[in-house]
């Protein structure tokens, strides 16, 4: 079962070409790290920038270099019904362990058009698991709960990437989706919360940066030692509030950068961060002695 740590993967570029050493890199630096799952080419992955071809063959970079290590969730999302599934099969096809699918966004759905276009997805599925990413901010839309309880029940959908703040729907929708529903946090800020509340785990940012601290903070979690985890999650604050200063993932990137585990290149239209956000995240970093 997916639960615990797990990480929405950098995609590390170098002279303007995803840089396949550096992924690989970082993917056996998070297993020795504790990372409990990989999520490739979400949006911490810059997957609207990348095109079908990067995308397709970051999946792959992903599932080969880790070799069944932990499980891999391929971010196969898109605001066009037939580009989702192409990208599904392909996640599929790849051995992703699951797919991750956001909420179509700019369209602007109705409820009714977020279920038909997530059952047309299900129904495209030849048995691997849909989280479904729930992240009103980013996608304009937001699923209610009684829509996700209805696609609940569907063979192939096994769970939610929430990052809508809300935290009372984490009961809510354990209560009308069932235990075996997955819920994951999609926001670190409130993972602490989350997790108190009944949830599985957290598709992380910061474990970009902090995958072992990040890991062992879930696993208290999991084991319901929420007095430890809770230390963890205030020492680690400032790191989830810093790495939003300016739009995700570019802080991560140039976090990253000083760690020496990337180039710090991030495609337009994001841009690399100003100087005093760098300021900010280079305190940190020598606080948390992050390196």
């Amino acid at each position: 079962m997916l639960k615990g740590s797990i990480v929405a993967i950098v995609t590390p570029f170098k002279n303007g070409n995803v840089d396949e050493t550096s992924l690989r890199n970082l993917v056996d630096w998070h297993i020795t790290n504790g990372t409990h799952g990989i999520v490739p080419v979400g949006t911490t992955g810059e997957s609207p920038t990348l095109d079908h071809n990067e995308h397709k063959s970051v999946v792959e970079i992903v599932i080969d270099q880790t070799n069944g290590r932990v499980p891999i969730v391929a971010g196969a999302g898109s605001n066009s019904t037939s580009e989702a599934i192409n990208l599904l099969k392909h996640a599929e096809s790849a051995g992703a362990d699951a797919a991750l699918v956001v909420t179509p966004y700019y369209n602007k759905p109705t409820q009714e058009g977020l279920y038909a276009h997530f059952k047309a997805i299900n129904d495209a599925s030849n048995g691997i698991p849909i989280i479904i990413y729930n992240i009103p901010p980013r996608s304009v839309v937001d699923m209610t709960i009684e829509v996700m309880a209805k696609l609940s029940n569907l063979d192939n959908i096994a769970g939610v990437k929430d990052a809508t703040s809300d935290l009372s729907r984490v009961k809510k929708q354990k209560d009308l989706c069932g235990d075996d529903f997955l819920q994951f946090s999609g926001e670190d800020i409130t993972a602490y919360e989350f997790m108190e509340n009944g949830g599985n785990g957290c598709i992380s940012v910061t474990a970009n940066v902090l995958p072992k601290l990040c890991s062992k903070f879930q696993n208290f979690c999991l084991q319901g030692n929420f007095g430890e985890a809770k230390k963890i999650h205030d020492k680690i604050k400032p790191v989830h509030n810093a790495l939003f200063i300016e739009t995700s993932p570019a802080p991560v990137k140039y976090v990253l950068s000083k760690m020496g585990l990337i180039e710090e290149d991030i495609r337009l239209p994001l841009v690399n961060i100003q100087q005093n956000t760098r300021d900010i995240l280079d305190k940190i970093i020598i606080d948390l002695d992050i390196s």
